[in-house]
């Protein structure tokens, strides 16, 4: 995702979920079905615990960790290097917050500006570490890849993070892998498909495969039949990459992640009406996750910004409006 947002794309749905025969679990215990993305050092986020108490989501994804340059193997929020994971105090705090208030959180590595882990850490030895230094950071049973920009169809760190992952997964018999991707109006584009593949032929289980649905170029007066349109081409692109899934365990095996209020394209514009849309979408076919980016836009904008602000959705709306939506998915 974008230091603002992310992306996907769906098809028109053709009907309910079938039950589950042989395919596996749909994800593993505590998958945190309604979770939306949260800045915990940028983009002014909001006092966490008030945003709990105000919204009733228990539930987020801390965004981004990443290397703060290209020769530094060493978690860092939003790759900055005063802002190591390893002496952090104030993400961890907020993470006390939130599992104070009954809820749990994921840590997405990646998004669309910084330096991926994985193109910093030598080999995957290495970048099984650096993922293992936030896991025990903040006791963490869930985690996400954000893949996009250049590091999207980088066969060499795409093969370096899924064997990582692998190791995780030996390591952490519990950790839930969710992995992140930007969508085109047809769903994933070939780099798209190749990256889920090359997770499977390496053999880097993934629990949750979720879909950015936003800055694909959907029509503002549609967006939610769009959006759905793109989740459900991405549903069949999935069944087809991994057939062991049936109808039902692919949707489980599914997030869809929205953008609320305008998107980094001047085409799209998410109101609470198209988040209601995809709920109704997420209920009925039994969705793995729903998301949004980010609850640090929640809220209108008090000061001049760009079409997209990163810490306001550029809409007239109610405090928390977006986020009380996703959190009738829990």
């Amino acid at each position: 995702m974008a230091a603002l947002a992310a992306g996907l794309l769906v098809l028109p749905f053709t009907g309910a979920a079938v039950a589950a025969t042989h395919a596996p679990a749909p994800a593993a215990a505590g998958d945190l079905r309604a979770a939306p993305y949260y800045m915990p050092l940028d983009n002014d986020p909001q006092d966490i615990a008030e945003a709990i108490e105000s919204s009733g989501q228990r539930d987020y994804i801390f965004a981004f960790v990443l290397a703060p340059d290209e020769g530094s193997c060493t978690p860092t929020w939003d790759g900055k290097a005063d802002q190591e994971v390893a002496t952090d105090t104030a993400v961890q705090a907020k993470a006390d917050a939130v599992r104070a208030a009954g809820g749990d959180l994921s840590v997405s590595f990646g998004g669309y500006n910084g330096i991926e882990l994985g193109a910093a850490c030598a080999d995957s030895a290495a970048l099984a570490d650096a993922y293992q230094q936030v896991i025990d950071k903040y006791e963490l049973t869930h985690i996400d890849l954000d893949v996009e920009g250049d590091d999207l169809g980088d066969v060499a760190g795409e093969t370096k993070r899924f064997e990582a992952i692998k190791t995780l997964k030996e390591r952490n018999p519990e950790l839930h892998v969710t992995l992140t991707l930007p969508m085109t109006t047809v769903g994933l584009n070939e780099a798209g498909k190749a990256e889920i593949q090359r997770a499977k032929d390496i053999g880097a289980e993934i629990d949750l495969f979720k879909i950015m649905d936003f800055d694909y170029g959907g029509p503002g007066d549609d967006m939610a039949n769009s959006a759905i349109s793109v989740a459900e081409a991405f549903h069949g692109q999935l069944r087809e990459l991994h057939p062991e899934y049936d109808d039902a365990a692919a949707y489980a095996r599914t997030g869809v992640i929205l953008m609320n209020g305008h998107t980094d394209q001047p085409s799209e514009l998410f109101t609470p009406d198209t988040f209601r849309a995809l709920l109704d979408y997420a209920n009925e076919h039994q969705i793995g996750r729903f998301s949004y980016w980010a609850l640090n836009r929640d809220r209108v904008c008090t000061e001049e910004g760009g079409w997209a602000d990163g810490k306001c959705s550029s809409i007239e709306q109610a405090p928390y409006e977006f986020t009380k939506i996703l959190a009738e998915y829990q």
